[in-house]
């Protein structure tokens, strides 16, 4: 077990929330509301432009990693390791970590900024290179790891699907080296399949296709669905996983506390539970007040399970998350 543990968490979502009829009224769109709620779990979600809030990715990030800190009662400069996931970034280039470490630090400082962007998994994988990196440097004793998402400012106008389901948010964690050998990072089980990268995502502005007056004109920008996502991809996905994971971390599945899965469909997380043969008092959901945030999801549910006392310290943890590309990641940590 790596002596990393997390000290703090944060979580921040744009202006008051839009349910669903709200927001068939703010974006003009039409959609099936009752399913959106019955299957998905969505009720309601936060997003920045259609309150009229000039916010984006960088300052959400920044946003949760301040109020992660505040809870870690730390002073910024003691942070040493600065990771935004996000496929949703302030800027192509530079890396949304770097502006988020300089509005937290303001000035240079020894300390690390860098993003991670594997679509929906990122805060996964990202929270397994923090765990290892501090693991392998002494001198970074703290570190602050942010999920964040802004998908619905690449949602075209009038797209029924995207804003019914995608959302603003984000959600942070401060982790810091430890001595006790009460809590720390276990294992993270990653998985990969770059032939379904054609399925969902924002392919224009990158350097195969840039964005030019054609491609707006003719719709090729912006969130984008390709071709359907399989439908029983996480249903497959999740357990699997899940169970290459406790193996290799040598523990059963039953030994682990609570899980946390990708925030996007609830009927999806009730199936995989029922897979596992977990009951589901053992996972937590968040869609129903935030919709869906992508990276930051999560961090997000974590932060309430911890708050609203459904996670205690001393629990095994098990993050499970998935997203376009297709990329996968996990995390086992005793709390």
């Amino acid at each position: 077990m790596l002596p990393i543990r997390i000290v703090g968490t944060g979580v921040y979502a744009p202006g008051e929330p839009i349910d669903n009829i709200e927001l068939k009224k703010l974006a003009n769109i039409e959609f099936d509301h009752e399913k959106t709620e019955t299957k998905l779990g969505i009720f309601k979600r936060h997003i920045a432009h259609l309150r009229g809030i000039k916010e984006t990715t960088a300052d959400f990030a920044t946003k949760a990693a301040q109020n992660a800190i505040a809870d870690a009662k730390l002073d910024p400069r003691d942070i040493n390791l600065f990771i935004v996931a996000t496929d949703t970034p302030e800027f192509i280039t530079p890396a949304t970590a770097i502006l988020v470490q300089g509005r937290i630090q303001g000035q240079e400082q020894w300390s690390s900024s860098f993003d991670v962007s594997a679509s929906c998994a990122s805060f996964a994988i990202a929270l397994d290179n923090a765990a290892r990196i501090m693991a392998t440097d002494e001198s970074i004793k703290r570190a602050v790891v942010v999920g964040v998402y802004n998908m619905p400012a690449y949602v075209r106008p009038n797209d029924a699907f995207g804003y019914s389901i995608f959302a603003d948010g984000a959600g942070a964690f401060v982790l810091e080296r430890c001595s006790n050998g009460e809590s720390g990072y276990i294992n993270g089980q990653l998985l990969t399949d770059g032939t379904q990268w054609d399925y969902i995502g924002v392919y224009s502005g990158g350097t195969h296709f840039p964005v030019t007056k054609e491609r707006i004109a003719a719709q090729e920008y912006g969130l984008q669905n390709l071709q359907p996502l399989p439908g029983d991809r996480n249903v497959r996905l999740w357990p699997m996983v899940v169970e290459k994971l406790t193996e290799k971390s040598g523990i059963s599945v039953s030994d682990v506390n609570h899980f946390i899965f990708t925030q996007i469909n609830r009927s999806v997380v009730v199936k995989v539970m029922e897979a596992l043969g977990e009951p589901i008092n053992k996972t937590s959901f968040v869609m129903d007040r935030y919709g869906y945030t992508g990276s930051g999801c999560i961090p997000m549910a974590f932060h309430h399970a911890v708050k609203e006392g459904a996670i205690k310290r001393g629990q095994k943890v098990v993050f499970m998350a998935s997203g376009a590309g297709l990329a996968v990641g996990s995390n086992l940590f005793i709390y």
